[in-house]
Order: C-alpha cells, then sequence, then structure tokens
C-alpha cells in the first residue's frame, strides 16, 4: 500500500496485510508510524489525501475557534489509535479557505474521512477522544 511521509510528503510503499513495526520513509528516513497529525495547507492538501492508500481524517478547524481548541487534544490522543491504519490531519480554515469552501465548511471543528481521495464520512462538532476513535473505526 502507498502511504505519504508525514515529514516531506513522500510516497512510499509499505507492505500491506501485516503487522508492521518499523517503517521509516525512504526520503527523509522518517518513521511512517508517526500518529501526530499532520498540518495541510492549500499546496499539499490534495496531494496527502489523494496519495495514501490509508483512510486520512482531517480536522478542519481554526485558531480562534474556542471547540476547535478543546478538541485538538482529543483529535491527537485518538490519531494514536491508528498508525498505518490511517493518517490524520488538520487544516486551518483561515490560511486555507479553498479548501474549506471547496469542501463547503460551514461550522468548525468539521472532521472529514477521506478514502482514495475521496469524502466518505463527515461529522461536525467537537467530540471527546474514544468517540472520535469509534467513528474513525467505522471506516477502517
Amino acid at each position: 500500500m502507498k502511504v505519504v511521509c508525514p515529514n516531506c510528503g513522500a510516497v512510499n510503499a509499505v507492505p500491506a496485510n501485516r503487522e508492521i513495526r518499523k517503517a521509516n520513509c525512504g526520503k527523509c528516513g522518517h518513521s511512517l508510524l508517526d500518529t501526530h497529525p499532520v498540518e495541510l495547507n492549500e499546496s499539499n492538501f490534495d496531494h496527502f489525501i489523494q496519495k495514501n492508500d490509508i483512510p486520512v481524517v482531517v480536522d478542519f478547524w481554526a485558531p480562534w475557534c474556542g471547540p476547535c481548541q478543546m478538541m485538538a487534544p482529543n483529535f491527537e490522543a485518538a490519531a494514536r489509535s491508528f498508525p498505518l491504519k490511517a493518517r490524520f490531519a488538520k487544516l486551518n480554515t483561515e490560511e486555507a479557505p479553498g479548501v474549506a469552501a471547496r469542501y463547503g465548511i460551514r461550522g468548525i471543528p468539521t472532521m472529514i474521512i477521506f478514502k482514495n481521495g475521496q469524502e466518505v464520512a463527515r461529522q461536525s462538532g467537537a467530540l471527546d477522544a474514544s468517540s472520535i476513535a469509534r467513528w474513525v473505526s467505522q471506516y477502517i
């Protein structure tokens, strides 16, 4: 399967259907098992969601949004449950208004799950870590 490096954006081939304890990017050496949410922007958004063979969960947020700030640690905690099963990412809608408009983001926080570059699920409103993990698990 193809996995985009969370550090440099290089596309890496990773064996599917077996447990992987170590996987590093062939370009930069960064761990592909890194579960920290990736910061997306106008220039890397499409590449990241289209080139990953694993689902990508994107949190659309803004720095002035109180519920977004409250949910951020929950989103990060949920991400730790899915190494190489799903990639978690964040998009600041203030810095990437074009992407937010393209996906019709009207309220934040909004999370969208993408599979093969296509939206498969959407959830609006702040959730706790276990609720985020349960929601994401339905689409893996």
